[in-house]
């Protein structure tokens, strides 16, 4: 697929250009020089490839830019056994994700600038996928003190979250927002009442009640939605709400949104690929968090993610060892891998016909960088030549035993999915390629 020289300049010819930030869909070509795009465009070497230059041919794949994914447990430091940031950075390339943000619950907890500095080092001294940290929102993420948003936010700090606790007390997350808003930063929460959700398993209803398990009810997901909305209103923060999964969840955020508020929101592929009987006969697997809801919900994140109410998809890559999966369901934790299945898994809504292929992927490009402002998800030139290569098409069954994370809790393992990552590029470095 390539032809090498040594020049530092690589054309990448023959390749149906997607750029989501500007709408482009085109035949075209691409060069890069080092690090950076220096050229792209539908008119680019059509008189031919100048001498001196390493050439590859996209074969008309798709080459578009690489996927920025903002909610990923990375498990290092602490705990190793279950994920490193070697082995997530060698999963998001292997799925074309040349970005990521990394959540603060950690052991130790990212909530200082040591640890955040520690997070952003290793990373590079990988050279894989670029990792980006949230901080912790409250010290320690126990809802109690603020961390120092300021320092950590010089440090590297993209935003501040308390990872998979929501903030349990209004006066903190008061505070936390009005703190935030000064500097211009954005609150993470993860939008789950603690309280109501305590014990629970699964979806409250008549699956959970048949299955003999304790549920979650989807007011524990709107209830903390309008409460924290009220308090973007009084502060003028700002907000983002990540994995929303319940139909009345999305109206709370479509409503906020009509009112000006300043806030955003994610989901993750398995709250519009999957629904609660995917839980089916005690399959751990499917223990997520939030958990798998009804299907009228699911049809209503489709929904979100077609209308705009909700304005990007992430991983939610929550990878456990064996040990804590494959006990009984109540034991179990929750959470599964993602990283190697969200492009595969978000063409689904291109092939069902819900999304155009450009909308599909801007809500796994430029939508998620510009939440977080990060310089990702767009051919441009001057930009990182962060790039992925790949076939819409091509069908393949997920096998999570083969995954590159260290973790195979995959809910989607089995799965017949389209979509193949053929290449992956991060400043200007190839370092994932799939010849199939």
């Amino acid at each position: 697929m390539a032809a090498r020289t040594s020049t530092g300049l690589v054309a990448y010819i023959n390749a149906r250009l997607l750029d989501p930030a500007t709408g482009l869909d085109a035949r075209g070509a691409l060069l890069t020089n080092g690090e950076t795009i220096a050229d792209v465009g539908p008119g680019l070497f059509q008189g031919g490839v100048p001498a001196g230059m390493e050439v590859v041919d996209c074969q008309g794949l798709c080459l578009a830019p690489g996927l920025v994914d903002i909610r990923v447990q990375l498990r290092e430091p602490g705990e190793e056994h279950k994920e490193t940031l070697k082995s997530a950075g060698e999963a998001a390339v292997a799925g074309g994700v040349t970005s990521l943000v990394c959540l603060p619950n950690t052991t130790p907890v990212i909530d200082d600038v040591a640890t955040v500095e520690f997070v952003a080092r290793r990373a590079r001294k990988i050279g894989l996928a670029k990792v980006y940290p949230y901080a912790a929102a409250t010290k320690q993420t126990e809802g109690k003190e603020l961390s120092e948003m300021g320092m950590l936010a010089e440090a590297g700090a993209l935003a501040f979250t308390d990872g998979t606790k929501a903030i349990r007390n209004a006066q903190v997350m008061r505070r936390a927002l009005s703190y935030a808003a000064t500097f211009g930063l954005l609150i993470v929460q993860h939008p789950e009442e603690p309280s109501l959700a305590e014990g629970g398993m699964m979806n409250e209803g008549e699956i959970a009640t048949r299955m003999g398990l304790s549920g979650i009810p989807v007011a524990a997901e709107v209830i903390m939605l309008e409460r924290d909305l009220r308090l973007v209103e009084i502060t003028g923060g700002r907000y983002h709400a990540a994995h929303v999964a319940t139909a009345e969840g999305i109206e709370v955020i479509r409503r906020a949104k009509a009112k000006g508020l300043k806030v955003t929101c994610d989901t993750a592929p398995p709250y519009f690929a999957l629904n609660e009987m995917a839980v089916g006969d005690y399959r751990t697997f499917a223990k997520l968090s939030p958990p798998l809801r009804s299907e009228s919900d699911r049809q209503a994140v489709v929904a979100g993610l077609k209308d705009g109410t909700i304005d990007a998809i992430a991983s939610d890559h929550a990878p456990q060892d064996q040990d804590s999966k494959r006990v009984p369901f109540a034991a179990a934790e929750f959470g599964g891998v993602g990283l190697e299945t969200l492009l595969p898994i978000s063409l689904e809504l291109v092939h069902n016909g819900h999304l155009g292929l450009v909308q599909a992927l801007r809500l796994i490009t430029s939508a998620p960088a510009d939440i977080l402002g990060l310089p990702a998800g767009r051919l441009k030139v001057g930009a990182a030549a962060d790039l992925v290569l790949f076939d819409p098409e091509r069908g393949w069954k997920v096998a999570a035993k083969k995954f590159h994370s260290k973790s195979k809790n995959s809910p989607f393992d089995d799965r017949p999915v389209q979509g193949l990552v053929r290449r992956t590029v991060v400043d200007g470095r190839t370092v994932y390629v799939n010849d199939v």
